[in-house]
């Protein structure tokens, strides 16, 4: 017996590694003999990159870089030699938890660290680039990790503008004489889930700032000013991409790819998925075990679990997801190749006893999936 076993990980609990590794003890305690495969997986978002090296054996490098709001920060990235292939998480650079909540400023926060980051690809002779854009801290239409590689922003008078998507209402002229001439010879893929255009009441700034710190007169600010850079952008590139699907991912970190990188756009899990081998891996399986921390209708807009069933039911594969609490909606997945779904808790607890006891609870469950699932071979 084959059980292929492919979990996203539990925020604030445990990684996708730790995920696999705790429910394939818990289904060894009831099924000796199964071929229980590990393949830690991610939809884009945390934990994208270390699910990837894990699976590719590639390497961890860390970069000294501007966070958000302009202190320096430790940045992790990830390279595979053998196919110059780097990884970078927005996140690690230019994410959301690296602002305490009280100082989120979606009007000021830069996605130049995240620049800083593709610069070391490039210097490290990346041909390949995969940037997952999950998680950002920023609102400033990627324009800060453009002028990390080299664009020229400047306002009326001829200065330099100031970092931050505010600033891009004085915006007067783009020039692209300084974007590092590296960047066209790689190829740049985009690992994201939402397909917002850029600006509007669907865009970056109104759907996303609020989180980022922003207030409702901010937020009509900076989607002025993202528009305004959209406009001078237009100008210099002969092409207008705000309305683009996926522009208005990551605050226009998504425009900022699509324009100046021309850049492809793929579902995080798709893009991990080919990676790490999960098609191979689930050929000739007799189960998928999957599993995110909070499984419910949004898992249909592209999480892991959704990618998973997605490749376990090409290859009729049955698949069980193990889940930190089942949401609304949840039953919508029955009908995208999920068999069954459980949650992590076995009776009244906190979410805190849930995070910190999600190993031990993950095998218990592991293991009472497994007793049920070998009934069929009795």
């Amino acid at each position: 017996m084959k059980i292929v076993i492919a979990p996203d990980s539990f925020k604030d609990s445990l990684s996708a590694a730790g995920v696999a590794v705790a429910i394939a003890e818990g289904l060894a305690q009831a099924l000796p003999q199964a071929q229980l495969l590990q393949c830690p997986m991610a939809d884009g978002g945390e934990g994208t990159m270390e699910a990837i090296l894990a699976a590719c054996d590639g390497e961890l490098r860390t970069e000294t870089v501007e966070g958000p709001l302009g202190s320096a920060v430790q940045a992790r990235w990830g390279w595979l030699a053998d196919s110059a292939t780097a990884i970078i998480e927005m996140a690690e650079a230019s994410g959301l938890q690296l602002v305490p909540l009280a100082q989120r400023d979606a009007c000021a926060s830069s996605t130049f660290g995240t620049g800083e980051l593709i610069r070391a690809a490039l210097d490290a002779g990346a041909r390949r680039v995969i940037l997952a854009i999950g998680g950002s801290a920023t609102n400033d239409a990627g324009t800060g990790m453009l002028r990390a590689l080299g664009l020229d922003v400047r306002d009326a008078s001829g200065a330099a503008l100031a970092k931050g998507g505010l600033a891009l209402a004085q915006v007067q002229s783009v020039n692209l004489e300084g974007l590092d001439p590296r960047l066209a010879e790689v190829t740049f893929e985009v690992a994201a889930d939402v397909d917002n255009p850029l600006c509007g009441p669907h865009g970056a700034s109104h759907v996303f700032g609020p989180q980022k710190g922003a207030s409702p007169e901010q937020v009509r600010q900076l989607d002025a000013a993202l528009g305004r850079f959209a406009d001078h952008a237009a100008g210099v590139l002969g092409r207008d991409l705000r309305e683009a699907p996926g522009a208005g991912a990551a605050g226009g970190m998504g425009f900022a790819a699509k324009a100046f990188l021309n850049a492809t756009f793929r579902p995080g899990v798709e893009v991990v998925a080919e990676l790490v081998g999960l098609a191979e891996a689930v050929a000739g399986a007799d189960l998928v075990i999957t599993g995110e921390g909070r499984f419910d209708a949004q898992t249909l807009r592209g999480k892991t679990p959704f990618g998973v069933a997605r490749v376990a039911r090409a290859a009729q594969v049955p698949v069980v997801v193990i889940a930190g609490t089942l949401g609304d909606g949840y039953e919508q997945m029955y009908d995208h190749g999920v068999s069954a779904a459980f949650a992590l808790a076995s009776g009244p607890m906190t979410l805190e006893h849930a995070c910190r006891n999600a190993a031990p609870l993950l095998r218990e469950r592991a293991r009472d999936i497994a007793r049920l699932w070998a009934l069929r071979h009795c």
